[in-house]
């Protein structure tokens, strides 16, 4: 094949390739939340009655939802999430501990 072909054909690929965020990656992070105090970090994907947890360890823990006074409520019987807004209370062991959640955001991808 010429080159110029061949450099065509490799315009086209890479034009083809997506810049940005797919639609499903900007419809999780609607749902996702990133959640820290001092030494730790969870991020949490509410979904379909779930909490969806990734753990400052690695670990996934999925947590169900239950009635609530106010505010929501996610338990799994080891586990338990309770919050207002962006303040929750995440409880293991029987010791609560207190997170300060934002809206999650996307990691911007390298060029």
């Amino acid at each position: 094949m010429p080159r110029n072909v061949l450099a065509c054909l490799a315009i086209l690929l890479l034009a083809a390739c997506p810049s940005g965020p797919t639609k499903e990656e900007l419809e999780a992070v609607k749902n996702t939340v990133d959640c820290e105090r001092p030494g730790e970090r969870i991020v949490i994907r509410y979904e379909d009655g779930e909490a969806r947890m990734l753990m400052p360890d690695g670990r996934r823990v999925i947590l169900y939802q239950v009635p609530s006074g106010s505010g929501i409520r996610y338990i799994n019987g080891l586990m338990e999430l309770r919050g207002k807004g962006m303040e929750i209370d995440l409880t293991r062991e029987q010791q609560s501990t207190h997170f300060t959640c934002k809206q999650y955001e996307l990691p911007r991808k390298e060029k």
